[in-house]
Formats: C-alpha cells, sequence, structure tokens
C-alpha cells in the first residue's frame, strides 16, 4: 500500500530517523505496526508507561536490548515487551530489517515514550 493510499484509509505512517512505520490496523485496546529499521540504525532505548509490546520479525535479524539485557530475534520469532520495561531494536545486519509490533493498552499515543537513550538527540529522561 503505498503511502497515499495508506492516509486515504486513515492509516498513519512516519519518517523517523532510524527508518519507518506504518499503522496497519487499531481498535479498541491494540495497535498494530509494520517497522522498517535500517541497516546500521537502532531506535531509543525507551519504556512505555500504559503500553505491553510484542513483535515478530518478518525479514533480517533484530538485535533487542530488554531491561539492560541483549536478545538476538530472528526471523519468524517474537518477543513480548512488557509494560514499563526499557527496550530497543537494533538492526546490524545488511538488509532492512522489518517486524510487525502489536501494542495492546488502554493509551497507545506516541507520546507514551520516555527515551532514555537516544542515538539522535531525542532524550526525554
Amino acid at each position: 500500500m503505498s503511502e497515499n493510499a495508506a492516509a486515504r484509509n486513515g492509516f498513519e505512517y512516519d519518517e523517523r530517523p532510524w527508518g519507518t512505520y506504518r499503522v496497519i490496523d487499531e481498535g479498541p485496546g491494540y495497535k498494530v505496526k509494520r517497522i522498517e529499521v535500517i541497516s546500521g540504525k537502532r531506535m531509543s532505548y525507551q519504556k512505555h508507561a500504559q503500553r505491553d509490546e510484542h513483535w515478530i520479525v518478518v525479514q533480517g535479524v533484530a538485535h533487542v536490548t530488554l531491561d539492560g539485557r541483549d536478545v538476538t530475534v530472528r526471523l519468524g520469532e517474537s518477543i513480548d515487551i512488557p509494560l514499563g520495561a526499557a527496550h530497543r531494536i537494533e538492526n546490524q545486519g545488511p538488509e532492512t530489517l522489518i517486524l510487525i509490533e502489536i501494542q495492546r493498552g488502554l493509551y497507545l499515543g506516541e507520546d507514551d515514550i520516555t527515551r532514555l537513550q537516544d542515538d539522535f538527540g531525542r532524550v526525554t529522561a
């Protein structure tokens, strides 16, 4: 689906310094995103106060930091990010990392992010 088609269907799309995300479905208490992380980039080390997340890798290999512990999540594997856990996704591979993120919670806004560390100067803690 193109960005224009996504916008017409009411789905959110955003470009970030580490890659892109697109909301592909949402409803009361859940949101599903398709996330692409560019080779050599990583998201901020962050936590959420109002949601937990479940990530499934559909292309590439995700290097995940979860509460200070490093975990490798390969193609077809998944990992749960509990409410309040500090977490980060990094793409150390040569191809774009693609994952599906399922958010669950009473509030799923993008402003429910506390950045603890960030390569792009966006720390909020």
